[in-house]
């Protein structure tokens, strides 16, 4: 039996608890292949699920990892477009965390020569979320003000950068000046406040009377409420995650609770006199929506080779247990400006 070398989730708590072992590995169908992964995003996801706070995972014990690239090693029967040797990024359900995994074809993607493998697994989740958001949902038009919290991150930085490249004007908050500095200086936003202050005074002082056309919340708590002020006539909310909810290594229930319950409720007959709207994505259950996702990488990755994008590589740690603890480490303490990558 073939088996390959994955870092897991056998039980719920800090970083620690990432274990590493061997586990088998079936062989791909005939519209798979078995992808050697070389490099493996760590997105914010993956610490809320390894915490517990996160509602569509597997049964225990699982590997996280939604993203990842490397090179092919075999393929199925019926694959014609792929061959051994292929470089490929994929986007997948779970199981990034690993020496290899079994994808399928429809969720495989060429990128570029000009891309190291971790450079390649810094972008899909994170741009695929921000593309979504701003262009499928949001339906974002050139000439409208976007609002991005969390800038510096992963699917800030991505949305920054997709925005400008759309036409739109870009407002942004980070924790801190020196990630406030990179948002503008390097990802070219217009503005880029502190999350720590009053952020939303600030927004409102630049924007006036006329307001934002779309806010990309990825807090809840208060800070959605304070987008939901800030909005526009026609202005569009989404909501692509609950920062909030984790605010130290470990579950915690009070603060699970208070930022829920801090998050403001949305009932239709409200959004009526602001004429407003709020929209939620979550990248796993886009489902008969797939092929928008595969229309949307294609262009992500045509777009990175022809120097309009990039990816923000923050840090990269190693592919191993003791790599993803501290990849986890580096996520919760909000030190990374752009992606994080557990690569070879």
């Amino acid at each position: 039996m073939t088996t390959t070398r994955a870092i897991r989730i056998e039980r719920l708590g800090a970083p620690e608890v990432l274990v590493e072992r061997d586990i088998p590995l079936a062989d791909p169908g005939p519209n798979d292949v078995h992808l050697h992964i070389l490099a493996a995003g760590v997105n914010f996801a993956d610490l809320v699920m390894r915490a517990g706070l996160y509602g569509t995972v597997p049964d225990m014990p699982f590997s996280p990892g939604f993203e990842v690239a490397g090179e092919i090693v075999r393929v199925g029967s019926a694959v014609q477009d792929w061959r051994p040797g292929d470089r490929a990024a994929a986007v997948i359900r779970f199981g990034g965390y690993a020496q290899d995994a079994i994808v399928p074809t429809r969720n495989l993607f060429p990128y570029p020569d000009t891309l190291s493998p971790a450079e390649a697994a810094a972008i899909p989740v994170v741009f695929l979320t921000a593309w979504i958001a701003l262009f499928e949902a949001a339906r974002v038009r050139t000439g409208e003000t976007a609002l991005v919290l969390v800038a510096a991150g992963g699917v800030g930085s991505a949305a920054v950068q997709l925005g400008k490249r759309a036409g739109l004007r870009i407002l942004g908050t980070a924790g801190g000046e020196r990630k406030c500095r990179f948002v503008v200086d390097e990802l070219g936003a217009e503005a880029c406040f502190d999350s720590t202050g009053p952020w939303d005074q600030q927004v409102r002082a630049l924007v006036g009377d006329r307001g934002i056309d779309c806010v990309l919340d990825s807090l809840g708590g208060r800070a959605t409420a304070a987008c939901r002020r800030l909005l526009a006539p026609l202005g569009r909310l989404v909501f692509i995650g609950m920062g909030t909810g984790l605010p130290g290594r470990k579950r915690s229930w009070p603060a699970a609770i208070r930022a829920y319950l801090r998050t403001p409720r949305f009932h239709p007959v409200n959004l009526i006199e602001p004429s407003i709207g709020i929209f939620g994505i979550h990248l796993l259950h886009l489902q008969a929506k797939e092929s928008i996702a595969q229309a949307a990488m294609r262009e992500i990755y045509q777009a990175v080779a022809a120097g309009e994008i990039r990816p923000v590589l923050d840090k990269t740690f190693p592919l191993t247990r003791d790599g993803a603890v501290e990849a986890h480490r580096y996520l919760h303490d909000r030190k990374n400006v752009g992606k994080v990558v557990l690569a070879v």
